[in-house]
C-alpha cells in the first residue's frame, strides 16, 4: 500500500462523526485538555456534556464499550496475530485492491468512511490509500484487533463497539460504510449513511478456500449466506452491483495454519490440533480464494 499523508484534523473531523453511546451527545476532551489533532496522543479520555466518559487506550483507540459486554465472539489475541501474519503475506491483497477501487468510485475524495467490523484495519487502510483526503473510523468488538488497527493508517481512528448495537455515529455522517466478513446491522448502516451514500459488503462465495483438505476441521461457508445478506439489508438498501474477486493462491503450511486460526474456526479448534493437522500437509497448497464485493444504496 502506498504511503499516505497524515490528516492534521483527523480527530477534529471524527469528533463530528462520533456520538455518546448513552445520550447521543457530542464527544470532546475534558475541560482544560486541548482538542486532539491527528492522533489521541495526550488525551486520556473523551466525554460528553452529560458527564459520560470514555477512556483512550495507550495504543490510541477509543474505548466506547462500558459495563458488562459479551465479547465471547470477539477475536482473541491469538486470532489477531494469525490474521496479521496471513494478511501481511499478501494473500488477500487482490480483495483489498478490489474493495479500494470500488469505494474510490463511490466516495468523495475528502469523504468519511466507516468500517463496521474493522478488525486489524487492513481493508480500511487500503481504502484510505485510494482516497487521499478521506478519513476513516473503524469499529470492532476486539480490543486485540484495535491495538493493531489504531496505528494502521494516519487518517484512521478506531473505537471499540458491538456492531449489533446502535452505532455511536451521527446520523448521515458517513459517505461509505464498508463491511468485510463482519456482522451486518442493516437499519443502523442505513441511518449513519448520507442519503446518497453507499454500503460495500464483502462476503465469501461457496468456492472460497476450495483446495483445502476437508480434514482440517474448518467451518464451511454457509450456502445460504447470500440469502441472509439480502434479508438483512432488505427494506433498508437496494443492491446496485456486485463483482466477483477470485484467485488461486499458493499457501505454505504456516499460512494454512494462520488461515485456520484467524477466523471463526479458531473458536472451535485447539491450536495444537491445527498444528498437528497442518504438519501432515504437502505444501505449498493451491487454494482458491473467492469473494463477492457488493454495492448497496439506501432505499
Amino acid at each position: 500500500m502506498p504511503n499516505s499523508p497524515a490528516a492534521p484534523a483527523l480527530w477534529h473531523r471524527l469528533l463530528g462523526v462520533l456520538r455518546c453511546p448513552v445520550c447521543d451527545g457530542p464527544l470532546g476532551p475534558p475541560p482544560g485538555v486541548p482538542a486532539p489533532g491527528p492522533t489521541l496522543r495526550g488525551v486520556t479520555s473523551l466525554r460528553c456534556a452529560g458527564g459520560h466518559s470514555y477512556d483512550v487506550a495507550r495504543q490510541g483507540y477509543l474505548g466506547l464499550l462500558t459495563g458488562n459486554v459479551n465479547v465471547a465472539n470477539a477475536d482473541s489475541a491469538d486470532m489477531v496475530g494469525a490474521r496479521s501474519r496471513f494478511l501481511e503475506g499478501g494473500h488477500y491483497a487482490p480483495l483489498a485492491d478490489a474493495l479500494a477501487a470500488a469505494v474510490a468510485g463511490l466516495c468523495p475524495p475528502d469523504g468519511t468512511v466507516l468500517d463496521a467490523g474493522a478488525g486489524t484495519g487492513y481493508y480500511l487502510a487500503a481504502v484510505l490509500d485510494a482516497l487521499p483526503g478521506a478519513v476513516g473510523l473503524g469499529l470492532d468488538l476486539s480490543k486485540f484487533a484495535l491495538r493493531r488497527a489504531a496505528g494502521v493508517h494516519p487518517r484512521a481512528g478506531t473505537a471499540t463497539w458491538d456492531i449489533w448495537k446502535p452505532l455511536p455515529v451521527v446520523s448521515g455522517a458517513a459517505d461509505v460504510v464498508i463491511n468485510v466478513f463482519a456482522p451486518r446491522n442493516g437499519p443502523e448502516f442505513r441511518r449513519v449513511l448520507r442519503p446518497d451514500g453507499a454500503l460495500v459488503v464483502v462476503t465469501p462465495t461457496a468456492r472460497h478456500l476450495a483446495g483445502l483438505p476437508a480434514g482440517l476441521g474448518m467451518l464451511s461457508v454457509d450456502a445460504a449466506k447470500e440469502d441472509r445478506l439480502r434479508r438483512t439489508l432488505s427494506g433498508h438498501f437496494r443492491q446496485e452491483g456486485a463483482d466477483l474477486v477470485e484467485r488461486e493462491i499458493a499457501l505454505t503450511g504456516e499460512s494454512v495454519r494462520d488461515l485456520i486460526l484467524m477466523g471463526p474456526s479458531a473458536h472451535h479448534l485447539a491450536a495444537e490440533e491445527v498444528h498437528r493437522s497442518v504438519a501432515s500437509l504437502d505444501s505449498p497448497l493451491t487454494v482458491t480464494v473467492s469473494f463477492v464485493v457488493s454495492v448497496h444504496r439506501p432505499s
